[in-house]
């Protein structure tokens, strides 16, 4: 094993994707949603970082290579169930999550059972772009949940109809409200759309995999 600054910073955003669901485990909302918007972008911006610092430097490991997807899929994976549990626009997220999960999954347990083989299911530039919009999506929606608890919509123990009665005598009560109010909506509306092409974009990539893994499936004859 080869261990420098790249590898470190991978090993720490690998160990930053639990960190996500503590936040909201010890912390108080917002100040969770801060947080866990706060470690994800960080982590996210380290992803870009370490990438370029060991092409740059001539630091590229096995163990970098093994590790980088490995804490991509775990900060996506543990974000979205994050979201999902908490945030009031989760009956819209739970099919493209499911997507998204169900994909890595997948791609995963071909990649295991391809073994030394599975240097034909290279990760390519549609799959990245894929990995950059999960995560543009999920840092968006982690904002929507900042948005949320500001106007003091607690959206664990709500429904959409509560939801709505709160926010409108909030409304009443405070002057201003209707920029704030705006902003949570066009930004929860823009975190889905994101998520959603995000979602076929992964359904894509992963069927590509699939094709390309086709012909290590068949039987021998």
């Amino acid at each position: 094993m080869k261990w420098n600054l790249p590898n470190a910073l991978t090993v720490l955003r690998l160990l930053a994707a639990p960190g996500l669901a503590v936040m909201f485990l010890y912390f108080n909302r917002p100040f969770a949603d801060w947080l866990a918007l706060v470690l994800f972008v960080g982590a996210a911006v380290t992803d870009w970082i370490d990438g370029h610092i060991a092409r740059s430097w001539k630091q590229e490991s096995k163990l970098g290579a093994m590790l980088d997807p490995i804490a991509d899929k775990a900060m996506v994976v543990i974000a979205l169930m994050v979201i999902v549990g908490y945030s009031s626009m989760s009956p819209w997220l739970v099919l493209p999550a499911t997507f998204i999960l169900f994909r890595e999954v997948f791609v995963s347990g071909l990649r295991e059972y391809l073994g030394d083989t599975a240097g034909t299911l290279k990760v390519t530039n549609l799959a990245k772009w894929k990995t950059t919009l999960q995560m543009v999506a999920i840092a968006v929606l982690f904002a929507q949940g900042v948005w949320e608890h500001y106007l003091g919509v607690a959206s664990w123990n709500m429904d959409q109809a509560t939801i709505a009665q709160v926010l409108e005598r909030r409304a009443a009560e405070v002057h201003g409200l209707d920029w704030k109010l705006t902003g949570m909506v066009w930004t929860g509306h823009a975190g889905i759309f994101l998520l959603w092409v995000a979602a076929a974009l992964t359904v894509i990539t992963g069927w590509d995999y699939f094709r390309k893994a086709t012909p290590f499936l068949k039987e021998d004859r």
